[in-house]
Protein backbone atom coordinates (compact mmCIF):
# COMPACT_ATOMS: atom_id res chain seq x y z
CA UNK A 1 0.00 0.00 0.00
CA UNK A 2 1.14 2.92 -0.73
CA UNK A 3 0.56 6.72 0.30
CA UNK A 4 -0.09 10.25 -1.24
CA UNK A 5 1.72 13.51 -1.70
CA UNK A 6 0.57 16.87 -2.54
CA UNK A 7 2.38 18.71 -6.00
CA UNK A 8 1.79 22.03 -6.21
CA UNK A 9 1.63 24.05 -9.49
CA UNK A 10 1.40 27.32 -10.44
CA UNK A 11 -2.94 27.24 -10.96
CA UNK A 12 -3.57 24.47 -8.03
CA UNK A 13 -2.24 21.57 -5.97
CA UNK A 14 -3.13 17.57 -7.13
CA UNK A 15 -2.70 14.72 -5.11
CA UNK A 16 -0.35 11.87 -5.97
CA UNK A 17 -0.15 8.47 -5.42
CA UNK A 18 3.52 6.65 -4.08
CA UNK A 19 4.69 3.76 -4.01
CA UNK A 20 8.12 3.30 -2.20
CA UNK A 21 10.51 0.51 -2.23
CA UNK A 22 12.69 -0.93 0.31
CA UNK A 23 15.71 -0.09 -0.97
CA UNK A 24 16.74 3.39 0.74
CA UNK A 25 17.36 4.58 -2.95
CA UNK A 26 15.83 3.78 -5.71
CA UNK A 27 15.53 5.48 -9.52
CA UNK A 28 12.10 6.80 -9.90
CA UNK A 29 8.86 5.89 -12.16
CA UNK A 30 6.27 8.33 -12.67
CA UNK A 31 2.77 6.38 -13.62
CA UNK A 32 0.37 8.16 -16.07
CA UNK A 33 -2.91 7.02 -15.71
CA UNK A 34 -5.63 5.72 -18.28
CA UNK A 35 -8.77 7.88 -18.60
CA UNK A 36 -10.55 5.87 -15.55
CA UNK A 37 -8.20 8.14 -12.91
CA UNK A 38 -6.07 6.60 -10.60
CA UNK A 39 -7.77 3.71 -9.78
CA UNK A 40 -7.28 0.46 -8.65
CA UNK A 41 -5.30 -0.42 -12.08
CA UNK A 42 -3.15 2.46 -11.77
CA UNK A 43 -1.92 1.80 -8.21
CA UNK A 44 -1.31 -1.66 -8.06
CA UNK A 45 0.80 -0.80 -11.21
CA UNK A 46 2.44 1.39 -9.00
CA UNK A 47 2.85 -0.78 -6.35
CA UNK A 48 4.33 -3.16 -8.72
CA UNK A 49 6.63 -1.15 -9.70
CA UNK A 50 7.58 -0.18 -5.97
CA UNK A 51 8.05 -4.15 -5.48
CA UNK A 52 10.72 -4.14 -8.93
CA UNK A 53 12.78 -1.59 -6.74
CA UNK A 54 11.56 1.85 -8.15
CA UNK A 55 9.86 4.62 -6.18
CA UNK A 56 6.49 4.93 -8.48
CA UNK A 57 4.45 7.78 -8.23
CA UNK A 58 0.74 8.04 -9.93
CA UNK A 59 -0.65 11.81 -10.32
CA UNK A 60 -4.35 12.56 -10.22
CA UNK A 61 -4.12 14.40 -13.57
CA UNK A 62 -7.79 14.63 -14.26
CA UNK A 63 -8.14 16.62 -10.84
CA UNK A 64 -8.79 20.52 -12.42
CA UNK A 65 -11.89 19.26 -14.20
CA UNK A 66 -12.71 16.65 -10.97
CA UNK A 67 -10.39 15.68 -7.85
CA UNK A 68 -10.24 11.48 -6.90
CA UNK A 69 -11.78 9.82 -10.55
CA UNK A 70 -11.73 6.57 -9.60
CA UNK A 71 -13.72 4.18 -11.88
CA UNK A 72 -13.40 1.41 -13.63
CA UNK A 73 -13.90 -0.08 -17.51
CA UNK A 74 -17.12 -2.81 -15.89
CA UNK A 75 -19.87 -0.75 -16.57
CA UNK A 76 -21.84 1.31 -19.55
CA UNK A 77 -21.80 4.72 -16.98
CA UNK A 78 -18.79 4.15 -16.12
CA UNK A 79 -17.13 4.26 -19.73
CA UNK A 80 -19.44 7.31 -20.58
CA UNK A 81 -17.47 9.55 -17.60
CA UNK A 82 -14.43 8.34 -19.06
CA UNK A 83 -15.11 9.72 -22.53
CA UNK A 84 -16.65 12.62 -20.62
CA UNK A 85 -13.28 12.81 -18.86
CA UNK A 86 -11.05 12.77 -21.73
CA UNK A 87 -12.94 15.52 -23.66
CA UNK A 88 -12.63 18.13 -21.00
CA UNK A 89 -9.13 17.29 -20.22
CA UNK A 90 -6.08 19.65 -22.16
CA UNK A 91 -3.35 17.21 -22.73
CA UNK A 92 -0.53 20.30 -22.90
CA UNK A 93 -1.88 20.93 -19.44
CA UNK A 94 -1.38 17.33 -18.20
CA UNK A 95 1.98 17.32 -19.97
CA UNK A 96 2.75 20.48 -17.43
CA UNK A 97 1.47 18.74 -14.48
CA UNK A 98 3.29 15.45 -15.51
CA UNK A 99 6.65 17.70 -15.03
CA UNK A 100 6.06 18.97 -11.98
CA UNK A 101 5.94 15.36 -11.27
CA UNK A 102 8.95 14.34 -12.10
CA UNK A 103 10.68 17.50 -11.04
CA UNK A 104 9.21 16.81 -7.50
CA UNK A 105 10.17 13.19 -7.11
CA UNK A 106 13.31 13.75 -8.37
CA UNK A 107 13.78 15.66 -5.26
CA UNK A 108 12.53 13.30 -3.03
CA UNK A 109 14.84 11.86 -0.49
CA UNK A 110 14.55 8.17 -1.83
CA UNK A 111 15.05 9.04 -5.72
CA UNK A 112 18.62 8.21 -7.04
CA UNK A 113 18.28 11.19 -9.54
CA UNK A 114 16.88 9.29 -12.32
CA UNK A 115 13.39 9.42 -12.90
CA UNK A 116 11.36 8.05 -16.01
CA UNK A 117 7.72 7.43 -16.59
CA UNK A 118 5.00 4.76 -17.95
CA UNK A 119 1.31 5.70 -19.91
CA UNK A 120 -1.53 3.69 -20.38
CA UNK A 121 -4.19 4.69 -23.11
CA UNK A 122 -4.36 8.53 -22.79
CA UNK A 123 -1.63 7.98 -20.47
CA UNK A 124 0.53 6.39 -23.44
CA UNK A 125 0.07 9.69 -25.75
CA UNK A 126 1.73 11.79 -22.35
CA UNK A 127 4.12 9.48 -21.74
CA UNK A 128 5.81 10.31 -25.12
CA UNK A 129 5.08 13.89 -24.72
CA UNK A 130 6.80 13.27 -21.03
CA UNK A 131 9.50 12.14 -23.29
CA UNK A 132 9.48 14.87 -25.74
CA UNK A 133 9.08 18.12 -23.27
CA UNK A 134 10.20 17.37 -19.95
CA UNK A 135 13.20 16.23 -17.94
CA UNK A 136 12.51 12.69 -17.84
CA UNK A 137 15.46 10.64 -18.34
CA UNK A 138 13.45 7.65 -20.03
CA UNK A 139 9.83 6.82 -20.86
CA UNK A 140 7.39 3.88 -21.91
CA UNK A 141 3.72 4.26 -24.37
CA UNK A 142 1.67 1.57 -23.58
CA UNK A 143 -1.35 1.68 -27.00
CA UNK A 144 -1.28 5.70 -27.02
CA UNK A 145 -4.21 7.41 -28.65
CA UNK A 146 -3.87 10.00 -30.63
CA UNK A 147 0.40 9.43 -30.59
CA UNK A 148 0.12 9.71 -34.44
CA UNK A 149 -0.92 13.00 -34.11
CA UNK A 150 1.99 14.60 -32.36
CA UNK A 151 4.59 11.59 -33.25
CA UNK A 152 6.65 14.54 -35.19
CA UNK A 153 7.86 15.50 -31.64
CA UNK A 154 9.84 12.40 -32.01
CA UNK A 155 11.96 14.07 -34.66
CA UNK A 156 13.57 16.54 -31.81
CA UNK A 157 13.42 14.47 -29.10
CA UNK A 158 16.61 12.43 -27.91
CA UNK A 159 15.82 10.40 -25.00
CA UNK A 160 14.88 6.89 -24.87
CA UNK A 161 11.29 5.61 -25.55
CA UNK A 162 9.65 2.38 -25.88
CA UNK A 163 6.11 2.44 -27.60
CA UNK A 164 4.25 -1.07 -27.40
CA UNK A 165 1.66 -0.66 -30.25
CA UNK A 166 -1.76 -3.36 -30.07
CA UNK A 167 -1.82 -4.18 -33.73
CA UNK A 168 -5.62 -4.68 -33.62
CA UNK A 169 -6.19 -1.13 -31.53
CA UNK A 170 -9.74 -0.49 -31.77
CA UNK A 171 -8.67 3.09 -30.75
CA UNK A 172 -5.67 3.53 -33.29
CA UNK A 173 -6.39 2.42 -36.85
CA UNK A 174 -3.80 0.61 -39.19
CA UNK A 175 -2.81 3.54 -40.94
CA UNK A 176 -2.31 5.74 -37.58
CA UNK A 177 -0.27 2.81 -36.46
CA UNK A 178 1.66 3.07 -39.79
CA UNK A 179 1.97 6.63 -39.56
CA UNK A 180 3.99 6.03 -36.03
CA UNK A 181 6.05 3.73 -36.83
CA UNK A 182 7.29 5.49 -39.93
CA UNK A 183 8.10 8.36 -38.28
CA UNK A 184 10.40 6.84 -35.45
CA UNK A 185 12.04 5.00 -38.14
CA UNK A 186 15.53 5.04 -37.72
CA UNK A 187 15.89 6.80 -34.67
CA UNK A 188 17.91 4.97 -32.34
CA UNK A 189 16.18 6.17 -29.21
CA UNK A 190 13.05 5.08 -29.98
CA UNK A 191 12.27 1.01 -29.68
CA UNK A 192 8.80 0.23 -31.00
CA UNK A 193 6.94 -3.35 -30.06
CA UNK A 194 4.04 -4.19 -31.97
CA UNK A 195 1.38 -7.48 -30.41
CA UNK A 196 0.09 -9.40 -33.37
CA UNK A 197 -3.73 -10.03 -32.47
CA UNK A 198 -3.78 -7.43 -29.71
CA UNK A 199 -6.27 -5.08 -29.38
CA UNK A 200 -6.41 -1.95 -27.41
CA UNK A 201 -5.38 -2.24 -23.73
CA UNK A 202 -4.13 -5.60 -23.49
CA UNK A 203 -2.29 -5.30 -20.89
CA UNK A 204 -5.02 -3.67 -18.36
CA UNK A 205 -5.78 -6.59 -16.13
CA UNK A 206 -9.52 -7.38 -16.04
CA UNK A 207 -10.35 -5.49 -18.65
CA UNK A 208 -12.13 -7.16 -21.64
CA UNK A 209 -8.89 -7.10 -23.69
CA UNK A 210 -6.56 -8.09 -21.33
CA UNK A 211 -4.16 -10.93 -22.63
CA UNK A 212 -1.72 -12.42 -19.65
CA UNK A 213 0.99 -13.33 -22.26
CA UNK A 214 1.42 -10.74 -24.21
CA UNK A 215 0.86 -8.12 -21.15
CA UNK A 216 3.75 -10.34 -19.07
CA UNK A 217 5.90 -9.63 -21.99
CA UNK A 218 5.55 -6.22 -22.72
CA UNK A 219 6.16 -5.74 -18.74
CA UNK A 220 9.27 -7.66 -19.19
CA UNK A 221 10.76 -5.23 -22.03
CA UNK A 222 9.44 -2.39 -20.08
CA UNK A 223 11.42 -3.50 -16.88
CA UNK A 224 14.35 -4.29 -19.00
CA UNK A 225 14.15 -0.51 -20.61
CA UNK A 226 14.14 0.98 -17.17
CA UNK A 227 16.66 -0.64 -15.78
CA UNK A 228 18.95 0.34 -19.00
CA UNK A 229 17.97 3.50 -18.91
CA UNK A 230 17.53 4.26 -15.23
CA UNK A 231 20.04 1.81 -13.70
Amino acid sequence: MGDYQTIRVADGEFKAYVARPTAAKAPAVVVIQEIFGVNKVMRDITDGLAGQGYLAICPDLFWRIEPGIDITDHSKEEWARAFELFNAFKVDTGVQDIAATVDQIRQDPACSGKVGAVGFCLGGLLAFLTACRTSADATVSYYGVGLDNVIAEARSCTKPIMLHIAEEDGFVNKAAQAAIIAAVEGQSNVTVHTYPGRDHAFARVGGEHYNGADAMKAGQRSLDFFKQHLG
